[in-house]
């Protein structure tokens, strides 16, 4: 059976599902090529609609036999599933079906690879199981019988009967099928336990190939500080007997949450001192707790259908930034996340891609898997949670837990659980769930007889569909700084309502000097006339530390931006209030860290089309190169000093403490580097006893075009080890001068070790090429040409990734009239395709669209 053809899902079409299923039973006889599975389910019709029409889905099965109570029938074969006549009353239904894991490269539905099975049915993967109303708001427990000679088979939920070449699994809570879960394959498990809160111990499992056996115990103490956390911050505690993880190498996603059986890309989950850095340890620490915070808020409480995507996802993104914040430092994980939704959410907001944190339409929902979605989404959170406070929000969570669970639920029962427990009327905060685009607040001053007043007007550009916008609620964190640096008014929220709205603070002795959008309350833009000494003022005195950072952010753009603009070379001050902050010891070295990292060139790119000016890639790659050595020229005492004083000294570890000291010497690494030739980093490398050691050293050399020696040396020492190779590879792309990123990119996709098929080593190779600003946007296009010649190549293989990394090109309508031509013709060759998968035609249709 052949994929359904394309076709537009509208949220408003949305109907109840004509029969519930009240217990699924599934056998699978594993063979690479030929599994057969087969399915036993009753059904029931649902009271809450008014069809009857019975429908099931299913792509790519082979369907051997199919049952209603006993008798058998001829389903109707249709574009998508198969229709038949069935009883208006509980029934049950059975088939028996056969697929080829083997064969499909994917990686949807369950599929083989490197000897191993696997499943992936997040969003519409379960389809390819087995015909089913693959639907998240059709619930129920399943029983899995796996039949097969691999020593290990798994499967979500508690353990059943167990014997010499089968295994059985029961999962007792409804569930529906993209929670669904299987793997079988030659592994073994790093194993531990959890003590529940109400005292119930749960077994835990990493289940990896053998020579990763060595790469697990990070994960596992994730796992348990995640645990932990939920039952402490959210009085959530673990319902199952079991927790298993299982590493799989070729995996679209980071990872997959399904119940008490989640699998990870191998990248997420596997790391030692000698083979990850401390953001990879970082990462995984993350993803886990993300992962493991879905059994709540995503699992007992799922989403109603997939335009609700970003109910369970921008929550647990929410709830996972928290944990970091516990784990690490609450204020340089604010840093981070304000950056990735500036870099990438904010771009998208502003192209061809942009779409409300819940779409109205979609045509393949894996396209709708974004940092709208995810990251912007939980902004939303956030600010619900300034605007009710923390009492109300931990009263609001517990009133959906209570009310909702076991429920396939919607943005409007969240938003109801918040308007019950806390009063409030939030009908036009729910707004930013269906508007798109980023807003702009501009801000005025006025001071006035001991008066100071903040005149606030928002604006949101118009986005694809939605030309007219209307006033958000949006939360503005203020505070109020004296000339001295004391903070005469304390951290204040004001709630922007209208178009424009102005804020008042009396009985002041002097004119302040405000601190605007704190702890970035809101996911916006600030447009506000600032000097450059009051940028220096709040980067020396701020006590916010976004704020803080933020300031030195802005005063290093507006000098960047003059100098990309007229050439002007005077920074400032910025040098000078940079060496200070650089030399305040009272500060976090992971905080010191980010004040080293200039803005990249894709914000300075943003940053000049929001002026009207049409950016240079290469000239603000030119730029921004010279003030990076002006800043290691003129700020060498101070970086010196830095990267001596803040080595670690001793055995390594994936502590914040440790993590921050080597974040910082390594950001002054990458300065000295500038001037000293590579000498520090050259010596560096060759005595790292750490990953994150080797690798930054690796990384400073290449960006001033040396390492060409260590480089070798890296891919001799770690040739076997492939989740190091992705690193050698995306090093080589994302650190390359960029007159040479397209062929180096080119070379690398001829290497003996890139694996086009595999996800990882895939965007090793070219999501680095579109990481490398000035190399994927060079001026012959010939960046566009190599991403759309292997795009094409991979779509039939791997549809979710072809269409994922073709979002790569959703900013070329900002530059010159040559690039955007080379880019429209690249995109253009790639829709015009045969046979192009769906998923990547929706993505280049969109990107097309101007």
């Amino acid at each position: 059976m052949k994929d359904a053809s394309p076709q537009t899902i509208y949220l408003k079409d949305y109907t109840p599902p004509a029969y519930l299923v009240e217990k699924v039973d599934l056998t699978f006889r594993l063979a690479p090529s030929a599994t057969r599975v087969l399915s036993k389910i009753s059904f029931k019709p649902n009271p809450a609609s008014q069809s009857r029409d019975f429908f099931l889905h299913g792509e790519q099965l082979k369907l051997i036999s199919a049952k209603i109570d006993g008798k058998s029938i001829t389903p109707e074969v249709v574009e998508g599933g198969i229709k038949a006549d069935v009883p208006d009353a509980p029934f049950i239904w059975e088939a028996e079906v056969e697929i080829d894991p083997a064969g499909n490269t994917a990686l949807e539905g369950l599929y083989m690879s490197g000897g191993m099975y696997s499943t992936q049915c997040e969003a519409e993967g379960f389809r390819k199981i087995t015909f089913y109303p693959d639907r998240p708001d059709v619930l129920a427990p399943f029983s899995v019988r796996i039949e097969s000679d691999m020593p290990v088979l798994l499967s979500n939920g508690n353990k059943g009967a167990m014997g010499d070449g089968f295994a059985e699994w029961h999962d007792p809570w409804p569930k529906p099928a993209y929670l669904f879960a299987l793997v079988a394959g030659d592994l073994v498990n790093h194993p531990d336990t959890f003590t529940t809160m109400s005292g119930k111990e749960v077994e835990l499992n990493i289940w990896v190939r053998k020579d990763d056996i060595g790469k697990c115990a990070f994960g596992i103490d994730a796992l348990k500080r995640s645990m932990k956390w939920d039952e402490e911050v959210y009085g959530r505690e673990y319902d199952l007997d079991i927790f298993n993880i299982v590493a799989v190498d070729d995996f679209n996603m980071g990872a997959m949450e399904n119940k008490g059986l989640n699998i990870f890309n191998s990248s997420c989950v596997l790391a030692s001192p000698a083979t990850s850095t401390d953001a990879t340890f970082e990462r995984i620490e993350a993803i886990v707790a993300h992962e493991y915070f879905h059994n709540w808020t995503g699992n007992r409480i799922t989403c109603r259908d997939w335009f609700q995507l970003c109910l369970k996802e921008g929550l647990t993104v929410f709830r996972d930034q928290q944990f970091t914040g516990d784990m690490r430092s609450h204020a340089v994980k604010r840093i981070d996340d304000a950056q990735l939704l500036r870099s990438n959410q904010f771009k998208e907001d502003a192209g061809p891609l942009a779409h409300p944190v819940r779409p109205e339409s979609f045509v393949e929902i894996n396209n709708f898997y974004t940092v709208t979605v995810y990251e912007k989404g939980a902004e939303i959170i956030g600010m619900l949670k300034r605007l009710v406070g923390d009492e109300g929000y931990a009263k609001a969570l517990d009133l959906y837990f209570d009310r909702h669970d076991g429920d396939a639920a919607t943005i409007e029962d969240w938003i109801k659980v918040f308007e019950d427990a806390t009063g409030r009327d939030l009908s036009q905060f729910k707004l930013w769930y269906s508007q798109a685009g980023t807003p702009r607040l501009k801000i005025r001053e006025e001071w006035n007889d001991a008066t100071f007043t903040l005149h606030i007007a928002q604006e949101t550009l118009p986005t694809p569909g939605q030309p007219n916008k209307v006033p958000l609620v949006i939360p503005v964190a203020v505070g109020l700084l004296g000339a001295n640096g004391d903070e005469v008014v304390p951290t204040q929220i004001l709630e922007l309502t209208q178009a424009e709205q102005s804020f008042s603070f009396s009985g002041l002795g002097s004119r302040p000097i405000p601190s605007i959008l704190r702890d970035f309350s809101a996911p916006v833009i600030l447009e506000r006339e600032q000097s450059a000494e009051e940028q220096a003022f709040l980067l020396a005195h701020d006590t916010d530390p976004f704020n803080k950072w933020e300031a030195g952010q802005l005063l290093a753009r507006d000098v960047l931006l003059a100098m990309i603009e007229s050439g002007d070379t005077d920074d400032k001050g910025y040098i000078d209030a940079l060496r200070r902050a650089l030399r305040d010891e009272s500060l976090d070295p992971a905080f010191r860290a980010k004040l080293l990292a200039l803005p990249t060139e894709e914000a300075l790119s943003i940053a000049l089309a929001a002026r009207g000016v049409v950016p240079d890639p290469d000239l603000i790659h030119e730029q921004r190169e010279a003030f990076r050595l002006s800043i290691a020229q003129h700020a060498l005492i101070e970086l010196s000093n830095i990267y001596l004083i803040h080595q670690v000294h001793g055995p390594y570890a994936p502590s914040a403490e440790q993590a921050g000291k080597r974040a910082l010497t390594n950001a002054a690494l990458n300065f000295i580097s500038l001037v000293d030739g590579g000498a520090a980093a050259t010596s560096q490398f060759a005595g790292a006893d750490n990953m994150t050691q080797e690798y930054e050293a690796l990384c400073a050399l290449l960006r001033i075009d040396a390492g060409q020696e260590e480089l070798l040396s890296f891919a001799d020492s770690w040739k076997d080890d492939r989740l190091v190779m992705d690193m050698w590879f995306r090093a080589q792309v994302a650190c390359a001068n960029p007159a040479d990123a397209v062929a180096i990119a080119r070379n690398l996709a001829r290497h003996k070790k890139f694996d086009w098929k595999n996800p990882n080593r895939f965007r090793a190779v070219f999501g680095a090429l579109a990481m490398n600003h000035a190399g994927f946007n060079a001026i012959d296009g010939s960046g566009y040409d190599l991403l759309a010649d292997w795009l094409i190549k991979l779509d039939p293989v791997n549809p979710q990734t072809t269409a994922r990394v073709s979002g790569s090109f959703q900013s070329w309508t900002r530059y010159d009239e040559d690039r955007k031509a080379k880019a429209e013709a690249a995109l253009t060759r790639i829709k015009s395709t045969p046979n192009l998968s769906r998923d990547t035609t929706e993505m280049v249709t969109r990107l097309l669209s101007k």
